[in-house]
């Protein structure tokens, strides 16, 4: 399996390279050449196999000659026995239509643990020997971040700077990063917004690749979904889910919170590969530019309004990207112009051909705090289930789809890590699982920087492993 830039000037990769390296060295995303598919046969056969054993057979594929069957089998028991339920994420039923798909039984408490478990292990097998240490730089808007420096702390040859928008993540999402005192674990506010924080992230990763800047020295590498190893990992619950449903023999339509598009796009990609998914709807807040652009093809960027759902609080997708690649002929030359275009202007309409492509599957929602109160509500009145704001969302989403087969909702986040909202919208306070411990009396270390580059590189610099 070899592995293609959207913008198509950066060299081909294999899938240890890909991951290792994060973000291409022309700016793009890195892609499979072209998409595994499973038969029908074979996803009829993932019925009553662990979810380790789904895992393996839906990312064997994607790991060429990177990892042998038994060795990824390994990784995969090491990462989801962390896990607090044998499931790893189970299916739960709300009424004769909906179900929710629990994502949220990781270490820290939401979705992004599935991937960022395995991501971790990954980084350590393919670093053995590696005579340079790795730089991991991330942005988040909450929960990658805890998720990926639990993955990390304290793993040799890896040193971690985790950036996130000061005072825009709830207490618990801060505290689940900024507690970890581990060496290896720099966590820095900057004061600005998640896009502001996800732009100087791919800024460091251009300089560093044109061999500029105080960071030209470092080997960098990505946590956050530009990462295809993480995307890889995502693909595999849709699979666990849509079997158990009745897949092969019946299409599941999937709901999904969506911010950065990875999540989403990890649902197109098991579309690609054969599992019949009837539609994925695209569920977004108000910070609704996926809506506006799955819609009417109008992807532009308007200022972020803060919401109870941070993870969400996005106007710039870095994974619709690696859609408007594949939807458009996978013309790297052309999309990268596309894209070049977008951040000059931050406007960018989608061409007929990446238009009517997504509409083939995606339906886009925007669902206002009135209705997210709304779903909350009816999931704990009608569904005995207590969701998070992100959750909710999707489920908004969901009932608002005129669809006649099972709907997934994907279940992204604890809603212990977003009490205050479930609290206002319930009446019920979620408390925290036993398993995240004395989160509020624990230390706190984290460093607030002006949203530049300047101040965020030479901070990297000064403190990155060498």
């Amino acid at each position: 399996m070899r592995y293609v830039s959207t913008r198509g000037a950066a060299p081909a990769l294999d899938f240890r390279e890909v991951t290792l390296a994060g973000l291409a060295r022309d700016g793009g995303l890195y892609l499979p050449e072209s998409w595994p598919i499973l038969s029908r046969e074979a996803i009829a056969a993932l019925a009553g196999l662990s979810y380790v054993e789904t895992a393996v057979r839906v990312m064997l594929p994607f790991v060429g000659e990177s990892i042998d069957e038994e060795a990824l089998r390994g990784l995969c028991r090491q990462a989801y026995g962390r896990f607090a339920v044998d499931a790893v994420t189970p299916l739960v039923q709300l009424d004769h239509q909906h179900w929710l798909l629990e994502l949220f039984h990781g270490p820290t408490l939401a979705f992004k643990d599935v991937a960022l478990q395995l991501l971790g292990l990954l980084f350590e097998r393919f670093l053995v020997g590696a005579e340079r240490p790795l730089t991991v730089i991330g942005a988040t808007s909450g929960d990658t971040g805890s998720a990926a420096i639990d993955a990390l702390a304290g793993r040799e040859h890896v040193e971690v700077f985790m950036l996130h928008p000061h005072g825009r993540v709830s207490d618990v999402q801060r505290r689940q990063m900024t507690t970890v005192l581990a060496p290896n674990i720099h966590n820095i506010a900057i004061e600005g917004s998640f896009d502001d924080a996800q732009g100087l992230v791919k800024g460091m990763f251009n300089a560093q690749a044109a061999g500029v800047g105080p960071l030209a020295h470092l080997r960098l590498s990505a946590v956050n979904s530009i990462n295809w190893a993480r995307l890889m990992a995502q693909i595999v619950y849709y699979f666990y889910a849509a079997v158990r449903l009745g897949a092969p023999d019946r299409a599941i339509a999937f709901a999904v919170p969506t911010g950065n598009f990875g999540d989403v796009f990890a649902g197109y990609v098991a579309a690609r590969m054969g599992l019949p998914v009837a539609r994925l709807i695209v569920a977004t807040n108000v910070n609704d530019i996926l809506a506006r652009a799955l819609a009417g093809g109008d992807y532009s960027s308007r200022a972020v309004v803060a919401t109870p759902t941070p993870s969400m609080d996005i106007q710039v997708s870095s994974n619709f990207e690696r859609l408007l690649f594949d939807l458009g002929g996978r013309d790297g030359a052309a999309l990268g112009n596309q894209m070049a275009s977008f951040e000059e202007t931050r406007a960018l309409r989608l061409t007929n051909a990446q238009l009517t492509g997504a509409a083939d599957l995606f339906t886009a929602t925007r669902i206002d705090l009135d209705d997210m109160a709304l779903a909350m509500r009816w999931a704990h009145e009608h569904g005995g289930q207590v969701i998070d704001p992100h959750t909710a969302i999707g489920l908004g989403a969901a009932q608002a789809a005129a669809l006649d087969v099972p709907i997934v909702t994907l279940a992204t986040a604890h809603p212990a890590k977003f009490r205050d909202a479930v609290e206002r919208a319930t009446g019920f306070r979620p408390a925290l699982p036993a398993r995240v411990g004395t989160l509020f009396d624990r230390e706190e270390r984290f460093t607030v920087l002006p949203a530049t580059m300047e101040a965020v590189a030479r901070y990297v610099a000064a403190n990155a492993a060498t």
